[in-house]
């Protein structure tokens, strides 16, 4: 989150960044914390759920990208070449909406 960029809003996250540290710099930057609690906490957090459902839409487009070897290898040397294939991929899988499959 240090990088130069926009600053993030939220963090979408699973149980496992569930930690008292991790939310504590989230707060301390001002970031909405969408982190399920474990468990074994003594207070459970509420967290939304429509933002929360988001999380599995990004993580079910990063699974259908390394369907692609070549993504799931990283087989490009560099991170251009790395990125226009990511691009490409992207791509395939938006257009797949516009095909007539029958």
């Amino acid at each position: 989150m240090a990088e130069p960029g926009p600053a993030p809003k939220v963090m979408l996250g699973d149980k496992g960044y569930d930690a008292d540290a991790i939310l504590a710099d989230l707060d301390a930057r001002g970031v909405a914390a969408i982190i399920p609690p474990k468990r074994n906490r003594t207070v459970q957090r509420d967290i939304d759920d429509f933002l929360y459902a988001l999380r599995n839409l990004v993580e079910r487009c990063f699974s259908k990208l390394k369907h692609s070897r070549r993504l799931a290898t990283r087989y490009d040397k560099t991170a251009e070449s790395y990125i226009g294939f990511i691009l490409v991929a992207s791509i395939r899988l938006w257009v797949r909406h516009f095909v007539n499959r029958t």
